[in-house]
């Protein structure tokens, strides 16, 4: 095996957490190479530094998104960096590639492509990110063969024009966004996501879960892979510690609408 990783086994334990609440800022307990197991069984890991290919495919990859190249979903919120600084600024945005499920309450019952693949200038980061799913799933069948093949098992109800690379059908890189508490609901029950990410002069944005008292670190150039419909999660805020700090997640997943769907 590439890495030295350590043996991490989740405990269920009770909390009172509840889906949408806002998760707090929590320091990471999780910061080595490591695999999770619950119930001797593999279910996910973390790894601090990836492999030197995969970093410079993510930091092509954010490079790009952080351009006019991309198309996002902007939003502003206050920094928060100082009492002095909390009318300042920080920019949040998303950007979804893959595939799009169908969502009928939207008048729009058919299933789709994200239209920034249509975008001429969205082609390097759109490359580069579809690079980076199929190393990950590398990563994936290299210290978890059995959840690799296990989801390319069921990958095979899914039709090839909804894959994005083999394990996954979308990706959502989220640019200083945290996340209140969740359950990936629409995710393949089974699979697991990957999580890759980029920051710089910022701390916080860490995975949280609950039902086992965890939080990963979200050091750069980090991967998490994790089944993210198996448990409540949420990601704690994102705190500048400098002028420009950020931290930027480059997620890959699969949605369980597309398994059958012509």
């Amino acid at each position: 095996m590439y890495f030295a990783m350590k043996r991490i086994d989740l405990i269920k334990q009770p909390h009172d957490i509840q889906i949408g609440q806002d998760c707090p800022y929590i320091e990471p307990n999780i910061t080595e190479d490591c695999i999770f197991y619950e119930d001797g069984i593999a279910v996910g890991f973390y790894i601090k530094q990836m492999p030197e290919k995969m970093c410079k495919l993510a930091n092509l990859a954010n490079a790009e998104l952080r351009t006019k190249n991309v198309p996002k979903s902007e939003m502003k919120r206050s920094s928060g960096l100082t009492s002095q600084d909390k009318s300042k600024e920080v920019l949040q945005y998303s950007t979804i590639i893959g595939s799009i499920p169908p969502k009928p309450h939207m008048k729009r019952p058919y299933a789709s492509i994200s239209s920034v693949h249509q975008v001429k200038t969205a082609q390097n980061f759109i490359k580069a990110m579809l690079m980076l799913a199929k190393e990950s799933e590398q990563l994936i069948k290299q210290i978890m063969p059995e959840q690799y093949e296990k989801q390319m098992e069921l990958f095979k109800a899914v039709p090839e024009q909804w894959k994005f690379a083999n394990l996954f059908t979308s990706s959502i890189s989220n640019y200083n966004i945290p996340a209140a508490f969740h359950r990936d609901a629409g995710n393949i029950v089974g699979a697991v996501n990957v999580i890759i990410t980029k920051r710089l002069n910022s701390k916080g944005g860490n995975l949280h879960v609950p039902d086992y008292g965890a939080t990963m670190d979200s050091a750069d150039n980090s991967m998490l892979v994790y089944p993210a419909w198996k448990n409540v999660h949420g990601v704690t805020p994102i705190i500048p510690t400098h002028e420009g700090g950020y931290r930027n997640s480059l997620v890959f997943y699969p949605l369980k609408a597309f398994v059958g769907l012509k």
